[in-house]
């Protein structure tokens, strides 16, 4: 069908779509995918992250070192940005959720590895090992921000700690969630140093409180999952870690559901904006509909919308 036709179609039959819930809306299922095999996790091999595939179209990957707490060496770090890249051009994946195995979401960085890699050269003078250190930063900034690159939504279930690192992670990710036990503590302070991983520039735009920001990045001190929802850091909070990996399934579900077309551009939008001004957010949705609005998927939605049926979306 021509995008005229289809225009036509949409217009003649609005009045039939609501944005509200129609009754019975529950029963209603919007199938997000061709018929053929999921993402195959067999191809996501690392040494401290665990890639599953729990349903179609859903990616689970696990911090995968629970002996040490999920602490964070150097080895993490490369992984994290190796997945995320690799994620990020999957087409059978439209969705991430983000976990930790074992007691603790994550103990943060390891210390003892990154001591062994940090120790300075007393043969360099200051302004060679500050440009020593400069490039050891920067692959780690990688590992959180290739999670916001990458168009495909990420859910973080965290539960119990979720410490230094950690933050700046989660703080990546697009949805929070977590368990009543979960609490967050900016914990660079504590061992000298300043945040420099992305907690001091995503966590203030989070939750919009710049003294409470300054009150935990100043302090150290731990943000227990109640106060995290109040503050918008999180978006649930569930009784323990099996109720929540239930809850960020059934999320990851719903997300998986839609027009892939229509959430990554959500998302690209929403990551876009955030940086820049309303009229530049407008300028760059814009242009990405002025070609995305042509995709069968609108037509596809509208239709199974209209019809109650379940729409099937092609692979992006």
């Amino acid at each position: 069908m021509s995008l005229s036709s289809m225009s036509r179609v949409l217009l003649r039959n609005y009045r039939h779509l609501s944005l509200s819930a129609p009754k019975g809306a529950h029963n209603i299922s919007v199938i997000s995918t061709s018929r053929g095999m999921a993402s195959d996790a067999s191809s996501y091999q690392f040494e401290t992250l665990k890639v599953t595939t729990p349903q179609e179209n859903i990616l689970h990957v696990e911090l995968n070192r629970p002996e040490k707490r999920n602490a964070m060496n150097m080895v993490f770090f490369r992984e994290m940005k190796e997945c995320f890249t690799k994620i990020a051009e999957d087409s059978d994946c439209r969705v991430v959720v983000l976990s930790g195995a074992g007691k603790n979401f994550t103990a943060g960085l390891d210390l003892m590895d990154a001591a062994t890699i940090m120790a300075p050269d007393g043969d360099q003078d200051i302004g060679r090992r500050a440009e020593v250190l400069r490039k050891f930063i920067i692959p780690l900034q990688e590992s959180n921000t290739v999670i916001e690159r990458c168009l495909k939504p990420v859910i973080a279930a965290i539960h119990s700690a979720c410490v230094g690192g950690g933050v700046d992670m989660v703080t990546a990710c697009d949805i929070r969630m977590c368990t009543k036990d979960a609490w967050f503590t900016i914990k660079e302070v504590d061992i000298g140093i300043a945040a420099d991983l992305g907690t001091l520039q995503r966590f203030p735009k989070i939750v919009g409180n710049d003294s409470l920001v300054r009150e935990l990045a100043y302090t150290g001190r731990a943000l227990p999952s109640e106060e995290a929802k109040e503050v918008g850091l999180v978006s649930r909070i569930f009784p323990d870690k099996e109720a929540l990996m239930d809850g960020a399934m059934e999320l990851a579900k719903v997300i998986a559901s839609k027009s892939p077309v229509a959430v990554q551009g959500t998302k690209s939008s929403l990551v876009y904006s955030r940086d820049h001004s309303v009229n530049d957010g407008l300028d760059h949705v814009r242009v990405w509909n002025m070609s995305m609005v042509q995709s069968e998927d609108v037509m596809k939605a509208a239709m199974a919308s209209m019809q109650k049926t379940d729409a099937t979306f092609s692979k992006l």
